[in-house]
């Protein structure tokens, strides 16, 4: 009993020994391979469809084309028997409403302006290419990874700013420790406030080599409130 409980603990002791010496770039490097081994993502255009799922029941469907490369977006949303449309081409958005141009009012309604759509464009973009755009310029990623629990799940913990000129908020990512795939995030504006949010993983989407989480369940830090689950129906990329 003694030697199998010493055999296990040195066991142990070993594994997180390794994980020590593993450093966020290269656990990063390894994770990007579990996600795009063949980079599609970098070098296509993917569709993405969604269901975002809302705690007051307005669930919707979104379609979104992301192509960050080629300068190229679209995204198209359904809720409440409306389709919203934006599109990003020659370097313009154009914008309709049920297939037909908008309304001032529904302009003004559906937040349909360039700076609402850079915010959109930069959302996609961002949280479903993790963990591809932590190579992006401007990412400080900090070299060290932390052994931690998220959430009841064993992860490795890399924590992530930003030059200002990209952005002020903190963020920690959370990687599986035996495939690093990337389980999790959460992100502060103000980390001694406790303000900001957690995001958990459920299952993953693939398309030829590419996987990416399937669902992501969105709470609050301060009060655990639940805000939404999207969950990626389809993926294909051209």
């Amino acid at each position: 009993m003694l030697k199998t409980f010493l055999t296990t603990l040195l066991f142990s002791c070993m594994i997180s020994g390794a994980f020590a010496q593993v450093t966020a770039h290269e656990l990063l490097a390894k994770s990007i391979e579990y996600h795009d081994p063949e980079g599609l993502l970098e070098q296509g255009e993917a569709t993405l469809q969604f269901t975002e799922e809302r705690p007051n029941g307005t669930d919707r469907h979104t379609t979104a084309v992301l192509n960050p490369w080629a300068e190229k977006f679209q995204l198209i949303t359904s809720s409440d028997d409306r389709e919203i449309t934006t599109t990003l081409a020659d370097g313009q958005y154009r914008y309709a409403v049920d297939g037909a141009s908008p309304t001032p009012e529904e302009v003004k309604t559906f937040k349909l302006n360039p700076t609402r759509s850079d915010f959109m464009r930069t959302y996609y973009h961002y949280l479903w290419y993790m963990p591809m755009k932590l190579n992006d310029p401007g990412t400080i990623i900090d070299p060290g990874v932390k052994r931690t629990d998220f959430f009841g799940r064993d992860a490795l913990q890399v924590r992530v700013s930003y030059d200002p000129a990209v952005g002020k908020d903190i963020w920690y990512f959370y990687f599986d420790p035996k495939t690093s795939a990337l389980v999790g995030y959460r992100f502060y504006h103000d980390e001694a406030a406790n303000d900001g949010e957690y995001i958990l993983f459920e299952g993953e989407a693939t398309y030829q080599s590419v996987r990416i989480p399937k669902s992501r369940t969105w709470y609050t830090h301060k009060d655990d409130r639940l805000l939404g689950r999207d969950i990626l129906d389809q993926i294909t990329i051209r």
